[in-house]
Protein backbone atom coordinates (compact mmCIF):
# COMPACT_ATOMS: atom_id res chain seq x y z
CA UNK A 1 0.00 0.00 0.00
CA UNK A 2 1.35 3.19 -0.87
CA UNK A 3 1.31 6.15 1.33
CA UNK A 4 2.26 9.91 -0.01
CA UNK A 5 2.45 12.50 2.50
CA UNK A 6 2.42 16.13 1.19
CA UNK A 7 4.16 18.46 3.93
CA UNK A 8 6.49 21.25 3.97
CA UNK A 9 10.29 21.30 5.84
CA UNK A 10 9.14 24.94 7.11
CA UNK A 11 5.61 23.89 8.57
CA UNK A 12 5.64 22.91 12.40
CA UNK A 13 2.14 21.01 12.15
CA UNK A 14 3.32 19.11 9.60
CA UNK A 15 6.14 17.43 11.85
CA UNK A 16 3.61 17.06 14.68
CA UNK A 17 1.77 15.15 11.46
CA UNK A 18 4.92 13.02 10.93
CA UNK A 19 5.09 12.03 14.56
CA UNK A 20 1.65 11.11 14.78
CA UNK A 21 1.66 8.85 11.30
CA UNK A 22 4.95 7.32 12.58
CA UNK A 23 2.69 6.26 15.54
CA UNK A 24 0.00 5.17 13.53
CA UNK A 25 1.82 2.75 11.41
CA UNK A 26 4.02 1.68 14.05
CA UNK A 27 0.76 -0.04 15.87
CA UNK A 28 -0.86 -1.25 11.95
CA UNK A 29 -1.21 -4.71 11.51
CA UNK A 30 0.54 -4.58 8.25
CA UNK A 31 2.92 -2.06 8.61
CA UNK A 32 5.87 -3.90 6.45
CA UNK A 33 3.57 -3.45 3.47
CA UNK A 34 2.85 -0.04 3.38
CA UNK A 35 5.49 2.23 1.51
CA UNK A 36 6.02 6.10 2.48
CA UNK A 37 6.37 8.83 0.35
CA UNK A 38 7.03 12.30 1.23
CA UNK A 39 5.98 14.91 -1.31
CA UNK A 40 7.30 18.41 -2.04
CA UNK A 41 4.81 21.43 -1.01
CA UNK A 42 5.90 24.40 -0.44
CA UNK A 43 3.71 27.27 2.02
CA UNK A 44 5.49 30.54 0.66
CA UNK A 45 7.30 29.99 -2.61
CA UNK A 46 8.53 32.91 -3.02
CA UNK A 47 10.15 33.15 0.43
CA UNK A 48 13.61 34.94 0.38
CA UNK A 49 16.95 32.77 0.79
CA UNK A 50 16.68 33.97 3.86
CA UNK A 51 13.66 35.82 5.85
CA UNK A 52 15.45 37.75 8.87
CA UNK A 53 12.34 38.38 10.27
CA UNK A 54 11.19 37.38 13.57
CA UNK A 55 9.09 34.08 13.63
CA UNK A 56 6.37 35.63 15.47
CA UNK A 57 6.17 39.09 13.80
CA UNK A 58 5.95 37.02 10.62
CA UNK A 59 3.08 35.22 11.42
CA UNK A 60 1.12 38.51 12.57
CA UNK A 61 2.07 39.74 9.39
CA UNK A 62 0.99 36.91 7.55
CA UNK A 63 -2.31 36.65 9.46
CA UNK A 64 -2.98 40.15 10.38
CA UNK A 65 -3.24 39.28 14.13
CA UNK A 66 -0.90 41.00 16.91
CA UNK A 67 2.18 40.31 18.08
CA UNK A 68 1.31 38.58 21.25
CA UNK A 69 -1.28 36.42 19.39
CA UNK A 70 1.19 35.42 17.15
CA UNK A 71 3.48 34.93 20.33
CA UNK A 72 0.25 33.05 21.77
CA UNK A 73 -0.46 30.46 18.69
CA UNK A 74 3.68 29.56 18.93
CA UNK A 75 2.93 28.83 22.59
CA UNK A 76 0.31 26.41 22.11
CA UNK A 77 1.83 24.86 19.47
CA UNK A 78 4.91 24.09 21.23
CA UNK A 79 2.98 22.81 24.08
CA UNK A 80 1.22 20.06 21.39
CA UNK A 81 4.39 19.93 19.90
CA UNK A 82 5.87 18.94 23.79
CA UNK A 83 3.25 16.44 24.22
CA UNK A 84 4.90 14.42 20.67
CA UNK A 85 8.49 14.43 22.04
CA UNK A 86 9.38 17.90 20.04
CA UNK A 87 11.05 20.77 21.37
CA UNK A 88 9.90 23.60 19.28
CA UNK A 89 11.88 26.77 19.29
CA UNK A 90 10.49 29.55 17.96
CA UNK A 91 12.55 32.08 18.94
CA UNK A 92 15.62 30.64 16.80
CA UNK A 93 14.00 29.66 13.73
CA UNK A 94 15.76 31.31 10.87
CA UNK A 95 13.07 31.05 8.41
CA UNK A 96 13.68 30.90 4.39
CA UNK A 97 12.77 29.29 0.80
CA UNK A 98 12.22 25.62 1.37
CA UNK A 99 12.97 24.39 -2.61
CA UNK A 100 16.36 23.61 -2.32
CA UNK A 101 15.26 21.71 0.88
CA UNK A 102 12.89 19.39 -0.89
CA UNK A 103 15.64 18.48 -3.57
CA UNK A 104 17.26 17.00 -1.13
CA UNK A 105 15.28 15.03 0.15
CA UNK A 106 14.57 13.60 -3.64
CA UNK A 107 17.97 12.95 -3.70
CA UNK A 108 17.69 11.06 -0.06
CA UNK A 109 14.86 8.92 -1.70
CA UNK A 110 17.25 7.34 -4.12
CA UNK A 111 19.65 6.50 -1.85
CA UNK A 112 17.02 4.96 0.42
CA UNK A 113 17.21 7.68 3.16
CA UNK A 114 14.48 9.99 2.55
CA UNK A 115 12.68 9.25 5.73
CA UNK A 116 16.46 10.72 7.35
CA UNK A 117 16.49 13.42 4.94
CA UNK A 118 12.87 15.02 5.94
CA UNK A 119 13.58 14.26 9.82
CA UNK A 120 16.67 15.80 10.32
CA UNK A 121 15.88 18.86 8.16
CA UNK A 122 12.86 19.09 10.42
CA UNK A 123 14.72 18.95 13.60
CA UNK A 124 17.32 21.05 12.29
CA UNK A 125 14.60 24.21 11.24
CA UNK A 126 12.44 23.91 13.82
CA UNK A 127 14.68 22.83 16.95
CA UNK A 128 18.47 23.60 16.83
CA UNK A 129 17.27 26.97 14.64
CA UNK A 130 19.35 26.23 10.93
CA UNK A 131 19.20 28.46 8.18
CA UNK A 132 16.70 26.41 5.75
CA UNK A 133 17.25 28.16 2.92
CA UNK A 134 21.30 28.38 3.66
CA UNK A 135 23.04 26.01 0.84
CA UNK A 136 25.97 25.95 3.30
CA UNK A 137 23.32 24.83 6.33
CA UNK A 138 21.79 22.13 4.15
CA UNK A 139 24.97 20.61 2.40
CA UNK A 140 26.05 19.55 6.02
CA UNK A 141 22.85 18.88 7.56
CA UNK A 142 22.26 16.41 4.20
CA UNK A 143 25.63 14.45 4.86
CA UNK A 144 24.30 14.35 8.67
CA UNK A 145 21.30 12.08 6.87
CA UNK A 146 23.77 9.77 5.05
CA UNK A 147 24.34 11.63 1.58
CA UNK A 148 27.62 11.67 0.12
CA UNK A 149 29.48 15.43 0.36
CA UNK A 150 30.61 15.44 -3.37
CA UNK A 151 26.66 14.42 -4.59
CA UNK A 152 25.31 16.99 -2.40
CA UNK A 153 27.51 19.96 -3.48
CA UNK A 154 26.78 18.98 -7.03
CA UNK A 155 22.99 19.09 -6.53
CA UNK A 156 22.95 22.13 -4.69
CA UNK A 157 25.11 24.03 -7.16
CA UNK A 158 23.01 23.10 -10.37
CA UNK A 159 19.00 21.93 -10.62
CA UNK A 160 18.79 18.20 -10.34
CA UNK A 161 15.28 17.49 -9.29
CA UNK A 162 13.85 20.83 -9.52
CA UNK A 163 11.47 19.04 -11.81
CA UNK A 164 10.38 16.43 -9.29
CA UNK A 165 9.91 19.42 -7.00
CA UNK A 166 7.63 21.02 -9.33
CA UNK A 167 5.90 17.96 -9.84
CA UNK A 168 5.06 17.05 -6.70
CA UNK A 169 3.58 20.28 -6.22
CA UNK A 170 1.61 19.96 -9.69
CA UNK A 171 -0.11 16.93 -8.03
CA UNK A 172 -0.78 18.82 -4.95
CA UNK A 173 -2.94 21.31 -7.13
CA UNK A 174 -4.18 18.42 -9.25
CA UNK A 175 -5.37 16.45 -6.39
CA UNK A 176 -6.84 19.82 -4.42
CA UNK A 177 -4.39 19.90 -1.86
CA UNK A 178 -4.33 23.47 -0.21
CA UNK A 179 -3.32 22.31 3.41
CA UNK A 180 -0.78 20.20 4.79
CA UNK A 181 -0.13 17.88 5.76
CA UNK A 182 -1.80 15.42 3.89
CA UNK A 183 -1.78 11.99 3.93
CA UNK A 184 -3.03 10.16 0.82
CA UNK A 185 -3.47 6.22 0.16
CA UNK A 186 -3.37 4.61 -2.93
CA UNK A 187 -4.19 7.79 -4.78
CA UNK A 188 -7.72 7.34 -3.21
CA UNK A 189 -8.46 8.36 -0.19
CA UNK A 190 -6.84 11.13 1.67
CA UNK A 191 -6.58 12.95 5.43
CA UNK A 192 -5.59 16.57 5.97
CA UNK A 193 -3.81 17.72 8.87
CA UNK A 194 -1.88 16.71 11.77
CA UNK A 195 -4.58 14.58 12.88
CA UNK A 196 -4.32 12.22 15.66
CA UNK A 197 -2.47 9.23 15.72
CA UNK A 198 -6.31 7.22 15.57
CA UNK A 199 -7.56 8.92 12.58
CA UNK A 200 -4.61 8.17 10.81
CA UNK A 201 -4.95 4.13 11.83
CA UNK A 202 -7.97 4.52 10.48
CA UNK A 203 -7.22 5.84 6.91
CA UNK A 204 -4.31 2.99 6.92
CA UNK A 205 -7.28 0.69 7.85
CA UNK A 206 -9.46 2.03 5.29
CA UNK A 207 -6.57 1.79 2.36
CA UNK A 208 -6.07 -1.33 3.30
CA UNK A 209 -9.54 -2.96 3.46
CA UNK A 210 -10.19 -3.90 -0.24
CA UNK A 211 -6.69 -5.95 -0.11
CA UNK A 212 -8.45 -8.37 2.80
CA UNK A 213 -9.13 -11.15 1.68
CA UNK A 214 -12.86 -12.85 0.26
CA UNK A 215 -14.37 -16.48 1.77
CA UNK A 216 -13.99 -18.14 -1.31
CA UNK A 217 -16.99 -20.39 -2.39
CA UNK A 218 -17.29 -23.93 -2.19
CA UNK A 219 -16.26 -25.80 -4.99
CA UNK A 220 -17.45 -29.56 -5.66
CA UNK A 221 -14.71 -31.63 -7.01
CA UNK A 222 -15.03 -32.14 -10.83
CA UNK A 223 -16.94 -35.57 -11.93
CA UNK A 224 -20.43 -37.00 -12.35
CA UNK A 225 -22.80 -35.51 -10.48
CA UNK A 226 -24.47 -37.51 -7.97
CA UNK A 227 -28.00 -38.97 -8.45
CA UNK A 228 -31.18 -37.95 -5.92
CA UNK A 229 -31.66 -41.12 -3.76
CA UNK A 230 -34.95 -42.39 -5.16
CA UNK A 231 -38.35 -41.34 -3.43
CA UNK A 232 -41.01 -43.14 -2.15
CA UNK A 233 -42.79 -45.65 -4.74
CA UNK A 234 -46.01 -43.59 -5.99
CA UNK A 235 -49.02 -45.47 -7.06
CA UNK A 236 -50.43 -44.63 -10.50
CA UNK A 237 -53.53 -43.88 -10.97
CA UNK A 238 -56.12 -45.86 -12.15
CA UNK A 239 -57.51 -45.01 -15.42
CA UNK A 240 -61.46 -44.14 -15.81
CA UNK A 241 -63.09 -45.58 -19.12
CA UNK A 242 -66.35 -44.42 -20.99
CA UNK A 243 -68.56 -46.63 -22.70
CA UNK A 244 -70.99 -46.42 -25.87
CA UNK A 245 -74.08 -46.49 -23.50
CA UNK A 246 -72.50 -43.15 -21.77
CA UNK A 247 -71.53 -45.36 -18.34
CA UNK A 248 -67.89 -45.07 -16.59
CA UNK A 249 -66.59 -47.07 -14.76
CA UNK A 250 -63.03 -47.59 -13.70
CA UNK A 251 -60.76 -49.79 -15.91
CA UNK A 252 -57.51 -51.39 -15.54
CA UNK A 253 -55.75 -54.43 -17.44
CA UNK A 254 -57.98 -57.18 -16.45
CA UNK A 255 -61.78 -55.01 -16.81
CA UNK A 256 -62.25 -53.88 -20.40
CA UNK A 257 -65.89 -54.45 -20.55
CA UNK A 258 -68.49 -52.37 -19.03
CA UNK A 259 -70.72 -53.72 -16.22
CA UNK A 260 -73.63 -52.12 -16.77
CA UNK A 261 -74.06 -53.28 -21.12
CA UNK A 262 -72.16 -56.82 -20.16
Amino acid sequence: MDVEIWSDIACPWCYVGKRRFEAALAAFEHRDDVRVTWRSFELDPQAPRERGVDASQHLADKYGTTLAQAQGMHAHLTAVAAGEGLGFHFDRLRGGNTFDAHRLVHLAAEHGHQDEMKERLMRAYLTEGEPIGDLRALARLAVDAGLAEAEVEALLEGDRFADAVREDEGLAVAFGINAVPCFVVDRKIAVSGAQAPEVLGELLARGWAPRRPRSSPTVRPAGRTAAKPPGPARRRPTRRRRCRCRSRWQGGPRRRRCPTCH
